[in-house]
């Protein structure tokens, strides 16, 4: 049996809101994988989808340029928010060099009709990529896509881009918790087969971009919206493809006190 620690049940915690003592039965029955004690959570009805692992804000920016037809987002980190909040430093992000001890994270190139936003003083960083016959006329459209990304941080562009082990597991889970449910439980097949239907359609406007609820004008999905600015300017106008940075994503936590804290609560 996997030894179970005031962390791993405050970390499960964090990424799903759920109760510690609920969160440690789950690993203790996942026998420590955090992973499948998410997807316990979710068969169970206790969770939605879990937030991903690491998110922190480390110190450091993330930048994007664009130069004709090329352009690139970095995320550049330092040790300290001293240092990144210097001039020095944000040059040396927009490409001046200095002497300091910072990392050069990740960075993505990319070719074609392009549109970047920085949000947040370097915080989060976009770039999309358009397929479009409009040129510059369809930069003000590339902004709001960039915006709604950067706000609602969609997992896959379009329905296709969603793996199929993926959908899957959603349909699986989704499945677990028509039979937890006791309203659900003794339901025809073809019934809970429909709702999962409806389910599976709201985890692509949830995690879609193009299915998403554009953020500016509720009316429309982000897909509408773009065809409308198309047709308004005579033209086609299609997302090709978008990278998200956020600065810390994936860095793994530093230990606090709050482990200890909950620690005799787990016990």
């Amino acid at each position: 049996m996997a030894n179970i620690t005031a962390k791993d049940v405050a970390s499960l915690r964090e990424r799903t809101g759920v109760g510690m003592m609920d969160c440690k039965k789950a690993l203790v029955e996942a026998d420590g994988d955090v992973e499948k004690a998410i997807v316990i959570l979710r068969e169970k009805g206790l969770a939605t989808q879990a937030k991903k692992a690491g998110r922190v804000a480390a110190e450091g920016l993330v930048a994007a340029m664009v130069e004709g037809n090329v352009g690139a987002i970095v995320e550049v980190n330092s040790e300290t928010d001293f240092v990144a909040n210097t001039d020095q430093f944000k040059n040396f992000v927009n490409g001046v060099q200095i002497r300091e001890n910072i990392q050069i994270r990740r960075f993505t190139r990319m070719e074609g009709t392009l549109v970047s936003y920085i949000h947040g003083e370097g915080r989060i960083g976009v770039l999309v990529k358009l397929d479009t016959d409009l040129g510059d006329k369809a930069y003000a459209c590339g902004k709001d896509c960039a915006l709604q990304i950067a706000a609602m941080n969609p997992a896959y562009l379009d329905r296709t881009k969603v793996p199929a082990d993926v959908l899957e597991n959603e349909k699986t889970i989704m499945t677990a918790q028509m039979h937890e449910d006791p309203k659900m439980a003794n339901k025809p097949a073809a019934v809970i087969e429909k709702i999962i239907e409806g389910k599976i359609g709201k985890y692509y406007s949830e995690n879609c971009l193009v299915d998403q609820e554009f953020v500016k004008d509720g009316d429309y999905t982000v897909g509408k919206y773009v065809e409308k600015c198309a047709k308004e300017l005579g033209g086609t106008i299609k997302i090709a493809d978008y990278v998200r940075y956020e600065r810390g994503e994936g860095i793994a936590k530093k230990s606090d006190n709050f482990a200890d804290e909950v620690a005799s609560m787990i016990k």
